[in-house]
């Protein structure tokens, strides 16, 4: 699917015009991509490797354009049960128009990144940072989820709820590896700002950019070696729940145990000294022993525990 956008009074705006100077494919057909490598003469494994999430950022110089890769957190769904995933933006910079290639339909240009636009290379970092923004708002998510997951460990006995951390671990460490991937485009970017034709407020802004994304990676690494120095004791937490679980299991077994050894005592076919047919008193007389015998044992179990 093809969108076409175009710079009009310092904004991104969709337009229907052919000579749009963005051209946004979203996972393009077989015909878009022999298009865009027959036309604009993108190199196919670079196109690939756009739409590939596993692909790391980087920068290179074709003669006729230059192209990036930028990682950006994937659309979360319900279905992935706790994983993040991480997906790429192509970008490729021509003289006069960027062509911009996503495997999803969720590069949005609204927000605060995108009131001012000046050019087609402060289009290119507005994008950049607002795949860090992003990052950053997932980031917000996790450490939400990681308090409610720990929280139900800490009540629970289930494996599920520390599965779910496991895997929300590893997003962390696949979200860290796309933030320093991205660090390293925008270092690259800054020694190459003549060839792509930055100005001095596109680097002014690009040192913001690396700065907002140097502080997403120190939170987003912060997260990852709590949640990884806690995994531990909340694995002992389950453990201990389940001690606990069993204990006490234990001893409602020992009480229901001891009133059914005084009345299988008196069950037996002998003679009992007491009045069987002119009175209840010993069947009750019976009952009151086997509560006693099970409240000696409770009472037993609590002053074991003082």
């Amino acid at each position: 699917m093809l969108r076409r956008l175009d710079i009009v009074d310092n904004r991104l705006v969709e337009t229907d015009a052919d000579n749009a100077r963005v051209l946004l494919y979203v996972a393009p057909t077989d015909e878009e991509t022999r298009h865009l490598v027959t036309d604009f003469g993108i190199d196919a494994h670079t196109l690939a490797s756009a739409l590939d999430p596993d692909e790391l950022g980087r920068l290179e110089f074709e003669p006729e354009h230059a192209a990036l890769i930028v990682k950006r957190p994937k659309q979360y769904s319900s279905e992935d049960n706790f994983l993040f995933k991480i997906s790429s933006v192509g970008i490729f910079m021509f003289r006069d128009k960027l062509v911009l290639i996503v495997a999803e339909d969720t590069l949005q240009f609204v927000g605060k990144q995108f009131q001012s636009v000046r050019s087609l290379t402060d289009v290119i970092l507005k994008i950049i940072f607002r795949c860090i923004h992003h990052f950053e708002e997932h980031l917000k998510v996790f450490n939400m989820i990681s308090d409610e997951l720990e929280r139900k460990i800490n009540m629970a006995m289930e494996n599920r709820h520390l599965l779910n951390m496991f895997t929300l671990g590893k997003s962390l460490v696949y979200y860290l590896n796309a933030i320093s991937s991205n660090g390293r485009v925008m270092d690259k970017i800054k020694a190459n700002a003549g060839r792509l034709g930055l100005g001095p407020e596109d680097l002014e802004f690009l040192d913001d950019v690396l700065i907002e994304n140097t502080q997403c990676h120190e939170l987003a690494n912060t997260y990852s070696q709590v949640l990884s120095s806690l995994m531990d004791a909340r694995v002992s937490v389950v453990s201990n729940n389940l001690n606990v679980l069993m204990k006490t299991l234990t001893l409602v077994m020992i009480a229901i145990m001891m009133p059914t050894l005084v009345i299988s005592v008196f069950s037996m076919n002998v003679r009992l000294p007491l009045d069987q047919e002119s009175s209840v008193l010993p069947f009750f007389g019976i009952m009151a022993l086997a509560a006693l015998s099970a409240a000696a044992v409770l009472v037993f179990w609590r002053q074991r525990k003082l």
